[in-house]
């Protein structure tokens, strides 16, 4: 275990990629990558490549899923066969299923709903290039490509994880560090209304451990919600109109 942590980081904070501890990855958002999608957009997280297309609201079929005093959201987080060093099955996988339940149900409180009776809201995501922390680069990737799509919402959402890392709490788990650290937590927030809409935890955490890697992954979250809002404004306000 000591040998591992040595490798993850060094005595001086510096970890395996050459981060500090509070440090990022580079992120890059492009909004409005796809033609036929009513709303995409394209995220580089790090090493993660991210491709994610809005479709609705249209309607649902079959017919008896409506909702006649809301909106569906659905969502189909995909990883592609190459995305990973070994060859993946192309066949949904159960982690596939379940990150597009968790994704879903992050988006949700942001989306206004009500606004689109018996209809329903695709988000499709998909996954070119993985690298640790895919979940929070798909999510932003998402929440970016509703805006694009027009949909009402009350607020962006932005995701970020946190970690414990040789013993310490690091921002933005890498793939090396999610496989031999000692705890990950994703998480999202709604920015401007403050509300936290994921939060999971893989790993073990001591109460004032639990507490510091939560606020240093909401910090991760404020400063992807800048990456975010600046993606937007270049589609939307190229001529500097405001």
């Amino acid at each position: 275990m000591v040998k591992i942590m040595t490798q993850l980081m060094t005595e001086d904070g510096i970890r395996c990629d050459g981060r500090r501890l509070d440090e990022l990855r580079n992120i890059s958002i492009k909004v409005g990558v796809l033609k036929n999608a009513d709303g995409s957009a394209y995220i580089e997280f790090g090493k993660n490549k991210i491709l994610a297309g809005v479709f609705g609201p249209r309607d649902v079929h079959p017919k008896h899923m409506a909702n006649p005093d809301s909106g569906i959201l659905r969502c189909r987080y995909h990883m592609s066969p190459f995305s990973v060093t070994e060859r993946k099955n192309p066949a949904p996988s159960r982690r596939e299923i379940e990150i597009s339940k968790v994704i879903k149900e992050a988006l949700q409180p942001a989306v206004i709903l009500k606004d689109y009776p018996r209809t329903v809201i695709d988000v499709f995501i998909e996954v070119l290039q993985a690298d640790g922390g895919s979940r929070c680069a798909a999510l932003d990737a998402a929440a970016v490509a509703l805006a694009d799509a027009g949909i009402p919402m009350r607020d962006l959402v932005s995701a970020c994880a946190a970690g414990k890392v040789a013993d310490r709490i690091v921002l933005d788990v890498n793939n090396e560090e999610d496989q031999e650290g000692q705890a990950d937590m994703p998480v999202a927030l709604m920015p401007n209304m403050g509300n936290i809409t994921l939060l999971q935890l893989d790993g073990i955490l001591k109460p004032e451990e639990f507490k510091t890697c939560m606020q240093t992954a909401l910090v991760g979250c404020k400063r992807v919600y800048e990456v975010q809002r600046k993606a937007l404004m270049e589609k939307y306000f190229q001529n500097g109109e405001q």
